[in-house]
């Protein structure tokens, strides 16, 4: 896919990975770039068109698919972490805000702009997955049965939205350097990496991004005995 002259929406885009992308896509000469946010004073960036879009309301989401009707290329980036280490005691109500976040969001979002998508010549959707798609953890296993979920969507997606030419992209990535993985240990990408490996998926035509080592061995692993 082309992105120069592309018209793009980036969910949650007023910070790290969303913002990193909204930069990536500008840089390599997308037209038009929505920052899909739930506060549009966060936008700062001059160069982004801010628009109200809390995932987890219908009313945002209606109203964004309308005032973006030229968008051919959407990034499902939106989502929560929620409680760590909540898999005996904690909140289960938390878990259900992770989840209607990470997947019952991207999924509202993908309905919406799929028709937008479909009349501007089928574009791309791109879903900022995890390597915990495939590696539930006791840490954080709301987030990692969440995004095992938004796994299996975007493979439905892709089967869904194939005859009217929408590529749909999955993104797995290990831990990124940004503020919402700041607990975490370990080797950490920056959040322009993964920007770039997904527009360079786009511009290749991917299905899939691998972001790093971790990504690639857990996918690796998957057919492998437990």
């Amino acid at each position: 896919m082309d992105i120069k002259g592309a018209v793009a929406l980036v969910t949650g885009a007023s910070r790290g990975i969303g913002r990193a992308f909204a930069r990536a896509l500008l840089e390599q000469g997308a037209a038009k770039v929505y920052a899909g946010v739930r506060d549009p004073a966060t936008v700062t960036d001059p160069d982004l068109v801010p628009l109200q879009l809390d995932v987890t309301n219908p009313d945002h989401i209606a109203v964004a698919a309308a005032a973006a009707g030229d968008v051919d290329i959407v990034v499902n980036n939106a989502g929560i972490l929620g409680d760590r280490g909540n898999l005996l005691a904690g909140d289960l109500d938390v878990a259900r805000q992770v989840m209607e976040a990470n997947f019952f969001g991207t999924w509202a979002v993908s309905r919406a702009f799929a028709p937008v998508l479909a009349r501007n010549g089928g574009g791309a959707l791109v879903t900022m997955l995890s390597v915990a798609s495939w590696r539930g953890s006791a840490l954080t296993p709301g987030y990692s049965a969440s995004k095992a979920a938004q796994w299996s969507l975007t493979q439905a997606l892709r089967d869904g939205l194939r005859e009217q030419g929408t590529l749909v992209v999955g993104v797995h990535v290990g831990f990124v350097d940004t503020d919402g993985a700041a607990w975490a240990d370990g080797p950490k990408v920056s959040a322009a990496e993964v920007a770039e490996a997904t527009l360079k998926a786009l511009r290749d035509n991917q299905v899939e991004v691998l972001v790093d080592e971790r990504a690639r061995q857990l996918k690796a692993a998957l057919s492998q005995p437990l």
